[in-house]
């Protein structure tokens, strides 16, 4: 089975939060992590850590990928480190201290950039104390924090391979509130000592989505705007325009690109990836692809290891 978020088991779930990607399984559907471990990280090499609710890897010179494989989100972080200091792009779930597994892994000061603020890659910036942000009113008002009311979703018994960490309490789990210590914008250069990585600013999938490359490396971290998964394109802060033209920005780098690293599920895909991301989103929107239609309103569009989650009436505005 090519590599899958949980979502793609679940296409028909309803009830999903306006924030974040979750979801939530019912009593009819088959366990998602009967899928795991997935192959790919057989083959990567693991460091370890104290905290077993995370698994770490290195996917590259300086570069650990910092896993959460117990929870349907199957969140990947990353901790890239130079000689001076680290960048820790997202914190992953909240559900245990990332903060602890990063001081285990460098002993430099470092700073916290995330891909957007989805809650699923945010529960962990309070435990910070330097936290970058897009300077944008939706980071703003993410960085308020999250109620449990919206994610409690994702820690229910149906949502988790394993019991939680311990000390973990479901029943109050929520995102803490975080203050962003420096807001930036598109360009934004961070020097971490003989590495420096470019943020690009690709909203679409949220309007504070980047990315960041490392073009010494060849290195593009992608966030939720490209992983090889259904790839959500539906809540109410996606716009498919700016979306369009962001994943097209991204593509134009692909010559000078070795590897990407996205977000859930798999650290590792190849930059051709980004051409097939092009052509797919042409192809949804000239309507050259045939999309799959979900009762909830959903539509999706299969391109082989990633596909395109939207919904009928975003789908509709974008093409007219």
């Amino acid at each position: 089975m090519t590599a899958v978020r949980f979502r793609q088991l679940f296409p028909l779930i309803l009830g999903l939060p306006s924030l974040g990607c979750s979801a939530r399984p019912t009593a009819t559907t088959s366990r998602w992590c009967d899928l795991l471990p997935r192959q790919v990280y057989s083959t990567l090499e693991r460091v370890a850590v104290a905290d077993d609710w995370f698994q770490v890897y290195k996917v590259g010179d300086g570069v650990l990928a910092i896993y959460e494989p117990y929870q349907f989100q199957e969140v990947i972080s990353y901790l890239i480190v130079g000689s001076d200091r680290a960048l820790l792009f997202d914190t992953g779930m909240g559900m245990s201290r990332i903060s602890a597994v990063v001081g285990e892994l460098t002993d430099r000061p470092v700073v916290v950039l995330n891909s957007h603020t989805h809650y699923d890659h945010i529960g962990g910036n309070a435990e910070f104390d330097r936290v970058l942000g897009m300077d944008t009113d939706f980071t703003r008002t993410t960085a308020a924090g999250v109620s449990h009311d919206v994610v409690q979703g994702e820690v229910t018994p149906e949502a988790v391979c394993r019991p939680p960490p311990a000390g973990f309490d479901t029943a109050s789990y929520q995102i803490r509130p975080f203050t962003v210590t420096e807001f930036i914008s598109d360009g934004h250069r961070i020097e971490l000592g003989g590495r420096t990585l470019t943020v690009l600013h690709i909203p679409g999938h949220t309007p504070d989505a980047v990315a960041v490359l490392d073009s010494a490396s060849g290195y593009l971290w992608t966030g939720d705007s490209f992983y090889e998964a259904p790839i959500w394109l539906f809540f109410p802060e996606t716009d498919l325009e700016a979306y369009s033209r962001s994943v097209g920005r991204l593509a134009a780098l692909v010559p000078k690109l070795e590897r990407l690293f996205a977000a859930h599920n798999i650290p590792v895909s190849e930059p051709e990836r980004l051409l097939e991301l092009r052509d797919a989103i042409a192809a949804v929107r000239s309507g050259r692809a045939s999309g799959k239609e979900y009762p909830d309103g959903r539509v999706e569009f299969g391109f082989g290891p990633f596909s395109v989650l939207t919904s009928k009436a975003m789908l509709a505005k974008w093409r007219s």
